[in-house]
């Protein structure tokens, strides 16, 4: 059996549904105590934007398959599996069909690539599931053996996984992402054999945003123009795809509108552009070939939905800030802080790198700083500054809220890129920042239900009372030596409690300046950044 594009687009997507079955399962396998687990979700919405793939060859629909999830990837775990994918792009380059040999080096590119997206490849994770399992199947004589041994091998490598990650042993769990992708390629093997039944999510099936409609009356004019987006599909009848140079079309683009992306993935031409006439765009376009997607959308309308947006007021602001945040006074307090714009997110909620390019497009500055204040968002913040051409985006690598914050607090716009980059990594350093959670399962001496302090990975405290872990995390964190104390209450924190705690760490530690903010957040009932 050789593997076709059609085949291929089948194995994604069984390897996708099998996955969505499975997400909540690959979710809990949270190695810490605290409802934080998104794991499967992140994989899932990253391997889902890949489904759509298109393409006559292997090589045509894996390289769709891959700028798909590029485009859709969400969080550490959601970038490593939209590299892996596009390594296996980059196997199936320019072939027709792929026969066991072919599929088995395309693997291994796909490993390859997974190692190059991670700065320092941890084993222990999905990095060592994946390399393991491509190394058993590398001797296989067909593609069913293929899978037979890749999943025997990389289900043997997931369940070595706390023998080395201690992390892992301690939780009592095996790694998540290694779990997800066991789970995906298991899928790809049953559609291999047609035992699975995969369907792709249809447009119908999501629920469409509210558009107020009353934003553009019959009195109306058009101030803002068309956000104008689609795929056009080269065609052999109308260019010499060997030799076609696509900047005849994206230069001719440029005079027609504003905010365009443009590039080029095979035969595939993916457009963003704001205009007054998409019409004339879209019948220009059609020399050249003929439309997969078409999307237009009155921009008044987006105006009306989001007062930040920038992106048809004349000239380029110097300097764009991108936040990301979760709760309304956290986002309320980073715009108030100079965030020209603040993306929802933060634990259980990793945005993709679609979701940064939208925002860095509407923010529309020469020079683009971001925030991601969590560890588990800064890859697809640092993917997304990669592909976005139309500004220098530069990724602060802020790993929590408190950096985020005393980071954005230290913003001087006079300084020269090179010093302001140092200076607000500085900023960022010189906090500390603890959490307080409810434990959703017993670790260690602390019971399910009980609050737990913690600051990364290190569970510090435990209570049955919030404001009780707290005081005790503020302690283990060194607070008698802190000038600023800085506590953010989330959404389950009660006003009364939270004017307790605050008044008991300002007695507790009078030499330092205590600041007590409604954030709003989820998850965490306080957030406290000790400067």
């Amino acid at each position: 059996m050789n593997l076709t594009a059609d085949l291929y687009l089948n194995l994604i997507r069984g390897g996708a549904a099998k996955l969505s079955a499975r997400r909540q399962e690959i979710n809990d396998l949270n190695v810490f105590p605290i409802p934080d687990g998104d794991t499967g979700d992140n994989m899932y919405m990253t391997i889902e934007a890949g489904t759509r793939g298109s393409g006559g060859s292997i090589g045509e629909m894996a390289a769709s398959v891959s700028s798909g999830m590029l485009l859709g990837a969400r969080g550490n775990s959601g970038v490593i599996l939209s590299r892996i994918f596009a390594g296996i792009a980059k196997g199936f380059k320019g072939l027709g069909q792929a026969g066991v040999r072919e599929f088995s080096h395309a693997m291994k590119c796909g490993v390859e690539e997974a190692y190059k997206a991670v700065s320092q490849p941890v084993e222990g994770t999905i990095l060592t599931v994946l390399r393991e399992g491509v190394d058993a199947a590398s001797g296989a004589s067909s593609l069913e053996e293929f899978f037979d041994l890749i999943t025997i091998a990389m289900d043997r490598s997931l369940q070595h996984t706390p023998e080395l990650l201690d992390v892992l042993k301690k939780a009592g769990v095996v790694d998540s992402g290694g779990a997800g992708l066991l789970c995906i390629v298991e899928g790809m093997k049953d559609a291999l054999h047609g035992n699975f039944s995969a369907v792709i999510p249809s447009e119908a099936s999501v629920s469409p945003a509210k558009v107020d409609f009353s934003a553009f009356t019959e009195d109306s004019e058009l101030e803002f123009g068309y956000c104008t987006e689609f795929l056009l599909r080269l065609q052999r009848s109308k260019v010499d795809l060997d030799s076609f140079d696509e900047s005849v079309i994206q230069e001719w683009l440029a005079s027609q509108g504003d905010s365009l992306v443009f590039f080029r993935d095979g035969s595939i031409i993916k457009v963003h552009v704001h205009t007054k006439d998409p019409g004339a765009i879209l019948t220009r376009c059609r020399e050249w070939g003929e439309y997969l997607t078409v999307k237009v959308e009155n921009m008044t309308l987006q105006h009306h939905e989001n007062h930040m947006d920038q992106r048809f007021k004349k000239g380029r602001k110097a300097l764009g800030v991108v936040v990301v945040a979760s709760g309304d006074g956290l986002c309320r307090t980073f715009r108030e802080m100079g965030a020209d714009a603040v993306i929802e997110g933060g634990q259980t909620m990793n945005p993709s790198v679609e979701s940064f390019l939208e925002v860095f497009r509407e923010v529309d500055a020469e020079r683009i700083l971001v925030f991601p204040n969590n560890s588990n968002i800064i890859l697809s913040a640092r993917q997304a500054a990669a592909i976005y051409s139309e500004a220098a985006v530069e990724v602060i690598p802020t790993k929590t809220l408190g950096e985020g914050y005393f980071a954005l607090a230290n913003l001087d716009a006079e300084l020269p890129p090179t010093q302001l980059t140092q200076v607000l990594e500085e900023a960022a350093a010189s906090v500390t920042t603890g959490l307080v959670s409810k434990a959703i399962r017993d670790a260690g001496e602390a019971k399910c239900g009980d609050y737990i302090g913690f600051s990364g990975k290190d569970i510090l405290c435990h209570s049955a009372d919030a404001g009780s872990a707290a005081m005790e995390l503020a302690g283990k964190l060194d607070a008698g030596s802190a000038d600023i104390l800085l506590v953010f209450a989330g959404k389950n924190a009660k006003q009364e409690a939270s004017e307790a705690l605050r008044a008991s760490l300002q007695k507790q530690y009078p030499m330092a300046e205590t600041i007590l903010l409604q954030g709003d957040q989820p998850v965490y009932d306080y957030v406290i950044v000790i400067c």
